[in-house]
This record gives structure tokens, sequence and C-alpha cells, in this order.
């Protein structure tokens, strides 16, 4: 039997029909299941969810890493896409209350699991990215233990041991929910009805829909050929060239999406042409516009997102030795410079990198680069450790409103509760929030929550150098701290000094 990931990649390389049919034949149940119980038995919700589900994975499925195991992928997607349909409160609760309910009876019969279904799937969401991992395996694709060892990257011997702690850490977790389940009653339970068989023919029809949903591999190249061609000199060809793709992806369902981005580029086409003409005015009068460059340095310091514009002329007067001494260019020149350092460290030192740096913009970099508190000293192990504090700095502030807009979700949906562990935030990004970054943070203790932290909810869980960095913290209110706080032992939190 073909691997599913060779089937992935099958289906990302070629857009092979046969590859993703097979993909929705091994994995139509899994979804299905739950989606039914998340559903609480609606069955027609459950075959909506699962045709939306696999349709996204149709779109999405380039950007799913190789090593990625798709029925984990499945699994949090499913019940992403469902948590967000079904988040009202009221509904919420009724389900919670019918599973402890059910599972406070002495036996521990297939009613019993299907009473705790509607929070099964939640607190599964909740274990470690290895030990879902395991559950899935065994239980939702029901490999055995030798497939699952594989699959993990480990042993037989291993594998049982590693799905005998998700078994107790689940147990914990809907122990604590009200659920007395023991972990052997609910191994056995997983074990027969944890995956319920889709209604015949789903499979077949949530593929067509799906791959109808999908752009082939011919359009998606036509139209990565029309973004490169979107120059002011190419505006009528990439306009052209939309239409034809147009003709193609109209068999894939994208007929309206094509013809949007055509209206789209026939509105740019003017000033696009009203640009070209200004580009070849500037390039014939680049001699004189060196006179105002010093001017637009001394603006520069103060908003950095100008830096790449000042970059771009820097560029194109590279060339002229008689421009090499004036002064702006030298600073335009050493803030480059400097950038490229900083890049290059980091590259050097890989674990100083932090997964919330992918958002830093080249913007970002120049700017971090032209303040010369920060980055004039990129020789000394202290000046370095500034410089790379910064950076980790400004790419945290990056990704904090992200969080925030999740925990203004979560508030929404749980009558201004606070979530308990971060684990509880996953199902309200969107789109989803690496887990890397997530994994940096913790839910503040309640007992800390008081005076001046009264508003502090997320904290990070360690610092990369203790000498310059302090530790960053996000408020309910909206704002976040990077410069307020540091990490003592013990991991207690206090007021830096002045």
């Amino acid at each position: 039997m073909t691997d599913s990931r060779e089937l992935l990649k099958e289906y990302v390389r070629s857009r092979s029909e046969l590859a993703f049919r097979e993909l929705v034949e091994r994995y139509v149940n899994l979804v299905y299941s739950v989606a039914l119980r998340l559903a609480n038995g609606d069955t027609h919700f459950a075959e909506d969810v699962t045709q939306t589900v696999f349709g996204d994975l149709a779109v999405m499925a380039p950007k799913l890493s190789e090593q990625v195991l798709l029925g984990g992928w499945l699994h949090q997607h499913t019940r992403f896409i469902t948590t967000k349909i079904l988040r009202a409160e009221r509904r919420r609760r009724v389900r919670e209350r019918q599973a402890v309910e059910m599972s406070s009876q002495p036996d521990h019969t297939r009613a019993n699991l299907a009473g705790i279904a509607p929070i099964l799937d939640e607190a599964i969401g909740q274990l470690s990215t290895p030990d879902r991992a395991a559950i899935i395996l065994r239980y939702f694709e029901q490999h055995d233990l030798r497939s699952v060892g594989e699959a993990l990257g480990t042993t037989e011997d291993a594998a049982q041991k590693r799905l005998t702690r998700a078994l107790e850490k689940l147990h914990a977790i809907l122990t604590h929910r009200g659920v007395s389940l023991s972990g052997a009653a609910l191994g056995a339970a997983l074990g027969t009805e944890a995956v319920t068989a889709a209604p015949a023919g789903l499979a077949a029809s949530v593929a067509t829909a799906a791959l109808a949903g999908a752009p082939s591999a011919e359009a998606a190249i036509t139209l990565a050929k029309l973004v490169a061609m979107i120059t002011p000199q190419k505006t009528v060809l990439a306009v052209a060239a939309a239409a034809l793709a147009a003709t193609g992806i109209y068999h894939a369902g994208q007929a309206a999406s094509l013809r949007a981005q055509v209206q789209v580029l026939q509105q740019r086409r003017a000033p696009l042409m009203q640009q070209m003409v200004s580009l070849q005015s500037e390039r014939d009068d680049a001699t004189n516009r060196l006179a105002s460059l010093t001017d637009e340095i001394a603006k520069l310091r103060g908003n950095s997102s100008e830096v790449l514009k000042l970059r771009g002329q820097v560029a194109r007067l590279r060339g002229q030795p008689s421009q090499a001494s004036d002064p702006s260019v030298q600073t335009a020149l050493t803030w480059q410079a400097r950038k490229e350092r900083l890049q290059r460290l980091f590259d050097e030192r890989p674990d100083q990198r932090i997964p919330e740096m992918r958002f830093l913009t080249d913007q970002q970099w120049l700017g971090i680069a032209g303040n010369s508190d920060l980055t004039s000293d990129l020789t000394s192990e202290a000046g370095i450790g500034l410089a790379m504090t910064a950076v980790r700095l400004a790419a945290q502030r990056d990704a904090a409103p992200m969080v925030q807009a999740a925990l203004k979700n979560f508030m929404e949906a749980n009558a201004g509760n606070l979530p308990d562990n971060i684990s509880e935030l996953k199902p309200f990004f969107d789109p989803p929030l690496d887990e890397a970054i997530l994994d940096r943070y913790k839910v503040l203790d309640p007992e800390q929550r008081q005076g001046w932290l009264a508003e502090a909810i997320l904290v990070e869980k360690s610092v990369m150098d203790e000498a310059h960095a302090p530790v960053f913290v996000i408020w309910t209110n909206g704002g976040y701290s990077g410069t307020l706080w540091t990490n003592l032992t013990g991991g207690s939190l206090r007021k830096a000094p002045p």
C-alpha cells in the first residue's frame, strides 16, 4: 500500500486526481467521525464539515510539510472547522453537561463513550504533538503498534509506551472535565468506537467537489507567471495572460475568482503606466536627486518604513564613483551592511532564532540595523547579544496581535472567561498559528494576576539571552510588553529595575 505521504506528494506534484481520491478514501471515516462527535450526532452537519475539510486539504496541500502526519493534521483541522461553526456557548455547555451525566454511569459501554464524544476530540487536541499523533495513528487510522512506531520514527515497544502515556494524559484531561472513564477503558472504547463509517458514496462526492475547487497544476503555473509579469512595462501582457488563465481554471471552479483578478489588473493599469513614465523621468535626472538624499536620510531615522526606498536609490548609484563619498550613500550602505551582518549572525547561530522571526520584513531588518544604539557594535559578544535581542523583540511584537485576536475570540465564545491553558486558544486562530510559537508561552497563574499584573495573561516561558532580554508578556487589554520584565530563579516575575 502506497504511503500517505507519497500520495500527498504525488497530488501536489501533478495534481493527480487518483492520488487525492485515494487519500479521501483512507481518511474520510476519520474526519467524518470527529465531526460527528463534535456535532453531537448530526450526520448532515458532519458531512458538510467533511466536505469543507477535504476542500481545504486540496487547496492547502502544497503548503504542508513533507513530514506531516496527515491523520493528525486532518484531526486538528476538522476540530478547528467544527469549533468555528459551533462556537455558541449555550450549545457547548449542553454537550458538556450531557457528557458528565453519561460518564457517571458505573459501566463503560458504547453509550458512555457516545456521551463524552462532544469533548473527546477537544481533549485529544490538548495533548502534545507526539502523544496526539500516537492516538490518531493507533485508534483513528487503526495502524498496528509496529506501524505506529515506524510513523513516529521509533520502535514498536517505544510506540506502546508512548500510547500508554498518551492514554493516561487523556484520562487526566477528561477527569478534569468531570469524566470518569479509566485509561484502560478509554483505550478499549477508542479501539472499537473511535471511527464511524462515513455514508456510502461520501468519499467519492467529497473528492470530486474538493478537486473542483482546487486549481490545476497548469493553471497554478499560469498564475505564477502572471504575477511575475506585473511590472509597468508588462501590464498589458499580464491582463492578457490572466484572461488565458481564466479559461483553464474555469473547469476547476475558479472562473469567478479569475474574472475578479482581471478587473483588478485593469484598474491598476492606468496608475502603473503613470508610474512607468515617472520612473523613466527619474532615470534621466538621477544626478539631481542626489542632492536631496541627505534630507531623506534624516527622515528615515524616524521612519524605518522608508528605508527600502533609499536602498533602491543607492543600488542604482553604486556604480557611479563620483558619488561614492556622498554621506547619504555611505549611511545607507552602512545600514545595509549591518542588516546583512545581523542575518549572517542568525545563520551562524540558529539556536538564537525564534519562530516569530518569520514575520519580520526587510524594512524591519533595516530599521533595526539603522538604530546605532542597538547595532553599532557587532563584533563583541555583548553588542551581538543586544542586537539579536532587538531582532527577537521586534518579531515577538509582530506575532503578539495574532495571539491577542485569538484571545479576544476565545473570551467572546466563553462568556468573558480567560483560558486555563494556552492550548485552548489553538482553535481560535484564523489562520492557524504555528504550534512552535504557542509552545513558547504559558498562561500566567491566576494568583499572579493581581495588582499591577491584573491585565497580564500570557508570559514567555524562557528567554534566549538573560543578560539583555526581558520576558515578553501579552496583556488582556490588547497590549504587550518586552521592556518591563525580567526572569528570576523559579520562574517568578517582577518589574525590572530602572
